[in-house]
């Protein structure tokens, strides 16, 4: 085989590859006889095939395997000798390949770079620490009574407030420009409908306006869909919806006692308070773990200066503008990103891509040159708990990452980046801070 190695830059490496003509009738000829001789073909005995006709009907097709088996054997020999690690799968380009000539062909790829490990002891950060306090318990079992409360008719004549639950008749129709209503639209009726007096769960402004109302009255209440409606035909559109209130309920919080607490599968109030309690611990330190994860990829990333392959940020970039396309079409493009025209949003997202890889790089690196490894212990707990996730079908969750590497490795990278964090974190100065679960709460939401 011969190998020239063409003009590089950056991280781009180039080779012109010639695999001897002779090496490949070699290979060809060897297969044609080994098919020879387990092939059955209508009068002729066992392997008795005269080799004329087994090339005549076989050539072809073990040509383009022979062909395709020296190309990969070729290509895999040329990186390892010069020890090469390719960022992506290598281009492939035929120069010349034809019956009884060498086999020619271009090799473009590119490498991943040289990533100088940083000085993780250099790197300082604070930990957050907080604790659920009676204030904190009491709340999540306020939200739990909530959840978990009935209603009842209410007896006397009143309006409805906020918080009540007024059952009711309605027909949604779309307002034409000239301020006519279109025909009544699917989905836009409804009759015995239980709707909570100032609740979430319709368009916005619809449940505010049935406060005041009465069983018996009947309203137009005047709203527009959201821009990023799911329905289509309706996003951003105005419609009235003509209401009429048949009877009034009240929320009925139910008392936080033993028998409350044995609907929530706890024996007592006191084993309830204790769940709780660990249930938002584990809540905090997990909000704690991400706001420390994301300043420590934040250190990183200002700490890695490699160049990175243009195909990989190409690829990655291609992955994020699909989606912030459909967000613009949708309508549901952030905030900070509306005004920008599409060359400003292309830069800002392409720099995001490259953040990501180098960020990526980095990572995959540390854990190579550390030997951090995920187990297939921890593969198969993790393949369980995507399992758990879909009730009834687990076998069929396992059997699909029996068969797809992919799916498997989908499981494989977030476990592996963890141990990795773990690994630096171990490495780093991180001193604890002891806040207020609102403060922690708040910037998690904020982040």
């Amino acid at each position: 085989m011969q190998v020239t190695e063409l003009p590089a830059e950056g991280l781009k490496r180039a080779f012109q590859v010639v695999v001897p003509a002779a090496s490949l009738a070699e290979r060809r000829d060897a297969r044609l006889k080994k098919l020879g001789s387990e092939l059955r073909l209508p009068g002729f005995r066992p392997g008795k095939v005269p080799p004329a006709i087994v090339k005549a009907r076989y050539g072809q097709a073990v040509a383009g395997e022979v062909l395709e088996e020296s190309v990969n054997e070729a290509t895999r020999q040329v990186l390892a000798d010069r020890g090469l690690r390719p960022a992506l799968q290598p281009k492939i380009e035929l120069v010349n390949y034809s019956d009884g000539a060498d086999l020619e062909y271009k090799l473009d790829l590119e490498l991943l770079p040289e990533i100088q490990m940083p000085d993780f002891s250099g790197i300082s950060l604070e930990r957050e620490k907080a604790t659920p306090g009676e204030a904190e318990v009491d709340a999540f079992l306020a939200t739990m009574r909530e959840r978990m409360a009935g209603t009842e008719d209410v007896a006397e004549t009143r309006a409805a407030a906020k918080g009540d639950v007024l059952v009711c008749d309605f027909e949604g129709r779309l307002k034409n420009e000239d301020g006519s209503l279109a025909e009544p639209f699917q989905g836009g009726t409804a009759q015995d409908m239980p709707i909570e007096v100032g609740g979430a769960g319709f368009i916005p402004g619809f449940t505010e306006q049935l406060e005041g109302m009465s069983p018996g009255d009947s309203k137009q209440i005047e709203v527009s869909f959201p821009e990023g409606y799911q329905a289509a035909e309706l996003a951003g559109k105005p419609a009235v919806f003509a209401v009429t209130a048949k009877a009034l309920k009240q929320k009925v919080l139910p008392e936080v006692d033993d028998e409350f607490a044995k609907k929530l599968g706890v024996d007592d109030v006191a084993a309830l308070r204790t769940r709780v309690t660990e249930n938002l611990q584990r809540e905090y330190d997990a909000l704690a773990r991400m706001k420390v994860k994301r300043a420590l990829l934040d250190a990183l990333a200002d700490r890695a200066s490699f160049t990175v392959p243009d195909g990989m940020v190409e690829a990655e970039f291609g992955q994020i503008w699909q989606r912030v396309e459909a967000d613009i079409k949708a309508g549901n493009l952030d905030e900070e990103d509306k005004g920008k025209d599409e060359a400003t949003l292309k830069a800002d997202y392409r720099a995001i891509a490259e953040r990501r890889i180098r960020l990526g790089l980095l990572l995959s690196e540390i854990g190579r040159t550390n030997n951090i490894q995920v187990s297939n212990d921890e593969l198969a707990n993790a393949m369980r708990m995507e399992a758990m996730r879909y009730p009834g079908q687990e076998k069929q969750v396992f059997e699909f990452f029996r068969g797809n590497p992919q799916a498997v490795d989908s499981l494989r990278a977030p476990i592996f980046e963890e141990k990795v964090v773990d690994f630096v974190l171990e490495l780093a100065q991180v001193a604890e801070k002891q806040v207020e679960p609102k403060d922690l709460t708040a910037a998690a939401a904020e982040g």
